[in-house]
């Protein structure tokens, strides 16, 4: 399972980018922020939680991916 940034809600602040042990948040053409989901491993063995969506002040905008 991955984790996945809404675009409509990012502000593409970039909190998130620098939290990833597995550098799997990147941004993309429009300038926000996206998570590439082979990459991502929602934070096993290094957090209890994604960290990603533990820093995101905007609520929602971190789920995990369908």
């Amino acid at each position: 399972m991955a984790m996945k940034i809404d675009p409509e809600l990012c502000t593409s602040c970039g909190d998130c980018e620098p939290e990833c042990p597995e550098g799997a948040i990147r941004t993309n053409k429009l300038g926000v922020y996206e998570i590439v989901a082979d990459r991502c491993t929602e934070c096993e063995g290094h957090f209890e939680m994604p960290r990603c969506e533990e820093v995101c002040e905007v609520e929602d905008c971190i789920v995990p991916a369908d």
